[in-house]
């Protein structure tokens, strides 16, 4: 017998809304899932999920309805799924959120509706500071304060000339800035190129010509995975010092492989951390989805086990926001990434490492921490914030 398509429909409603009375708790995930950069948000979403798991399928002993979307890394997209996620699935909570010119256009219409927003990954800064709201909480980091670590790095290993390229958008300039607060020599130049750009041959001339010291990048997903071939295709990787940050990370590593040895990365999170937590998720990670997890993957299982501290704290009741937000500022979990607690901004003071790209143990490129660039390091930006 054929079913229509309306029969069909109906049937797969039927399924969600029973799902969904089961559900306790309901959490949207919106990320960037397709295109070039979807492996960042696939790696966050996966994460998450890996953090339910690990928590007894449940968020604070409650049942949880993760919905997710796909925002392709459009804000005016994402916009509409967050308002359909708050509007007609009702949930209670949003997280995710891959890249810093979608959360721009998605903070104010979340946190207005007073829905809670627990970002794990961009982090604009003009939501750190003055635009900073109650309901909004990030795993992750400012924008800036992930790039400032290899501006120190930069500044301690001596190098007098650095050249920066970044994409022209929100996180690219705030990229550039973090970097430059902490680099005391000389800025050659400073390159915008186009967001997806694949072709960098005319800014690696440019830069080449400009004989720098080194140079600083910023090119998440697939742009990071172009740059860096076309670099050391121009043999310039190993000759001119390659500082990056979101460049060669656990998402591009595995596309480039012994193309990245000898980058110098600036990261939150190595997957080598000598910490309990870490070693398990690592481990489970690699085991249930067959690939080394990623700082987003790390900051997003964060937000799990960040979610799950504080529905424990509140009996896994959401409905009074200011117990939730009290029990979320608390931050009583233990981070994959080491020491972890809140500024008033509601963003995480918390480590910076210098990451290096080198062979492991068994001759396969590989992250390898070589210690804290940046202790317990808040953003500069929190004094701007009124919250207490």
């Amino acid at each position: 017998m054929k079913l229509t398509l309306s029969a069909v429909m109906l049937a797969m409603g039927a399924l969600t809304l029973g799902g969904a009375a089961q559900a306790q708790v309901k959490i949207g995930f919106l990320g960037t899932l397709s295109g070039p950069a979807g492996a960042l948000g696939q790696d966050q979403y996966d994460a998450f999920m890996l953090g339910i798991e690990h928590a007894g399928g449940k968020l604070g002993g409650q049942a949880v309805q993760v919905i997710r979307e796909d925002d392709q890394l459009k804000p005016d997209l994402g916009v509409q799924l967050a308002q359909k996620l708050i509007e007609r699935d009702k949930v209670s909570i949003i997280t995710g959120v891959t890249f810093s010119n979608v959360m721009m256009a998605v903070h104010k219409p979340i946190t207005d509706a007073g829905v809670l927003l627990l970002g794990s990954n961009a982090g604009p800064t003009p939501i750190t500071g003055k635009g900073c709201s109650p309901m909004y909480f990030s795993t992750s980091w400012n924008n800036d304060s992930l790039h400032e670590s290899m501006g120190q790095h930069a500044t301690d290993s001596g190098y007098k000339k650095v050249y920066l390229l970044a994409p022209n958008y929100q996180a690219g300039k705030d990229a550039l800035s973090g970097f430059k607060r902490f680099y005391k020599g000389t800025v050659i130049d400073e390159v915008y190129t186009q967001v997806n750009q694949p072709d960098y041959s005319a800014e690696i001339a440019q830069l080449q010509a400009a004989a720098p010291d080194a140079i600083y990048v910023f090119y998440p997903g697939g742009m990071g995975v172009n740059f860096v071939k076309q670099y050391r295709q121009a043999g310039l990787l190993g000759k001119i010092p390659m500082l990056s940050t979101s460049t060669v990370d656990g998402t591009t590593l595995p596309a480039l492989k012994d193309l990245a040895l000898g980058a110098v990365t600036g990261s939150p999170y190595s997957p080598d951390l000598d910490n309990p937590q870490n070693k398990k998720f690592v481990a489970d990670f690699q085991a249930k989805y067959k690939r080394t997890p990623s700082l987003y993957a790390a900051q997003s299982y964060d937000a799990a086990m960040l979610l799950n501290s504080a529905l424990t704290k509140t009996g896994g009741k959401v409905d009074n926001k200011e117990a939730l937000r009290t029990a979320l500022k608390a931050a009583d979990f233990k981070s994959v990434a080491g020491p972890f607690k809140f500024n008033n901004n509601q963003f995480p003071i918390r480590n910076f490492y210098r990451v290096d790209v080198a062979k492991d143990a068994s001759g396969q490129a590989a992250f390898v921490n070589k210690g804290v660039a940046l202790k317990d390091h808040a953003d500069a930006y929190h004094k701007e914030c009124a919250l207490k």
